[in-house]
């Protein structure tokens, strides 16, 4: 088998940046109007980075705790030119289909329409068994859902830092957003988070 060319191998994520943690923390608002300006891979990886990316010697050491280091979380990333899947391993998207699904992924969460003006959407799942072979159901009812929060808020932080908008949209129907996503079936859909340059 050849190599796809449409998988996309990631600039190497940034170390450091113009503003402190502290003026990152005091910026970050909810942003719901972006401008159609896209965003280069660089800044796309840079923000899947942030929320997913190895930081460490091996995969368990990642910029977002994740509970046991079981890391069940997966990234998509949705734009006008399809669907790609994040692998930290590499810091490389795998194309995962070529539609363009934002505006449905819009009407899937009760038409939020931001979502389909966002110059990109960073779709969160979760594969719950990778956890709940170590917490059983507490991974479910817990730990996951912390895992979800801190890898969002590394996004959302990371965001700001690049001069960013984005939201965290977590108000979907779940089935509809996992066929638009065509996510396997042991895996769930948990956030959409739209991100662009703010109006």
């Amino acid at each position: 088998m050849g190599h796809d060319p449409r998988v996309v191998k990631l600039p190497p994520p940034r170390k450091e940046g113009p503003l402190s943690l502290e003026e990152t923390i005091a910026r970050r608002r909810s942003c719901r109007l972006f401008s159609a300006r896209p965003l280069d891979w660089a800044t796309i990886g840079q923000l899947l980075w942030a929320a997913q990316g190895i930081t460490g010697a091996h995969r368990r050491e990642r910029a977002a705790p994740s509970a046991g280091a079981r890391h069940p979380l997966e990234l998509y990333l949705c734009t006008e030119e399809g669907l790609w899947h994040y692998q930290p391993e590499r810091h490389t998207l795998l194309p995962h289909h070529e539609e363009d699904v934002r505006a449905a992924l819009a009407e899937a969460a009760w038409r939020q329409d931001f979502i389909a003006e966002a110059p990109v959407v960073l779709a969160m799942s979760a594969v719950y068994r990778r956890s709940e072979a170590q917490y059983g159901k507490r991974a479910r009812l817990r730990y996951v859902p912390m895992d979800a929060g801190h890898a969002a808020e590394n996004l959302l932080l990371q965001a700001v830092a690049l001069g960013l908008g984005a939201v965290v949209v977590g108000a979907f129907d779940d089935g509809a957003v996992k066929r638009l996503l065509r996510l396997p079936a042991d895996e769930e859909p948990l956030y959409l988070i739209p991100v662009g340059y703010p109006l």
